[in-house]
């Protein structure tokens, strides 16, 4: 089966023909899906460590950081699995845990 990650790339790859680029040099793993047009990202996947997000644990956490409007993303940041934007502007960006916390769909 595969991983929420792995579907939600193969989503973006079929839904929108975007493949991800991992540009950091130093951190092979982070993902970046970015639109076409604009090379302009809309999504980074990385692995961090729990206690980097508030959370308990220091075992490291696969997490999905994606482009998200203000106002929904006070409303999902309600809910369980939905964190402040890691490592971006958080008024534009949502943070969400990809432990299985937050179902797939």
């Amino acid at each position: 089966m595969k991983t929420i990650k792995e579907q939600i790339l193969a989503y973006a790859k079929k839904t929108y023909k975007t493949v991800p680029d991992a540009p950091f040099r130093t951190a092979p793993t982070y993902l970046v899906l970015r639109h076409a047009d604009t090379r302009k990202w809309y999504a980074l996947f990385m692995d961090v460590p729990r206690e980097k997000l508030g959370l308990t644990g220091n075992e490291y956490v696969d997490i999905l950081n994606i482009k998200c409007d203000p106002v929904l993303s006070g409303s999902l940041r309600m809910d369980k699995g939905f964190l402040p934007a890691y490592h971006m502007h958080r008024d534009s960006w949502i943070t969400i845990l990809l432990d299985d916390t937050v179902p797939a769909k």
